[in-house]
């Protein structure tokens, strides 16, 4: 699936999304992967503040029975989430997005069969195209 979208329509989008599993945001700096995942949380109804977990690697949203889990490997890579113990976290219930997700991850997640969805986010003048595959 394919959306071309700004961001007052992203609501088109997450209601397309998976509602648990693991989603994998791909994209430039500044492409709107933080933008994305707040909506994602707000969607859920879970009223937190979502910033990127750029240097904490990872941040969690707790919603009334259900978990939101937020990942940056921007800085060190698959590596710092094996390091860190955070790949046994995406074997738990609840929604495991990942920004920065690159295709060791993907195949790492192929390996232990987790499935996942991959957005690909790219920009135009005044909007932002989201490209949806899921694996």
């Amino acid at each position: 699936m394919k959306f071309t979208l700004g961001l007052d329509e992203l609501d088109v989008l997450v209601k397309h999304l998976p509602k648990d599993g693991i989603i994998l945001l791909v994209g430039d700096l500044a492409s709107g992967k933080t933008t994305l995942t707040k909506h994602i949380v707000s969607h859920h109804k879970i009223d937190q503040n979502v910033t990127s977990p750029t240097f904490s690697i990872m941040q969690t949203y707790i919603g009334e029975n259900f978990t939101i889990y937020h990942y940056d490997i921007y800085q060190n890579g698959l590596d710092g989430m094996i390091k860190n113990g955070l790949i046994e976290n995406l074997f738990q219930d609840g929604l495991h997005i990942v920004e920065w997700g690159d295709e060791r991850l993907e195949r790492l997640l192929t390996k232990y069969e987790l499935p996942y969805t991959k957005i690909i986010i790219t920009q135009t003048d005044d909007a932002r195209t989201y490209e949806v595959e899921s694996a």
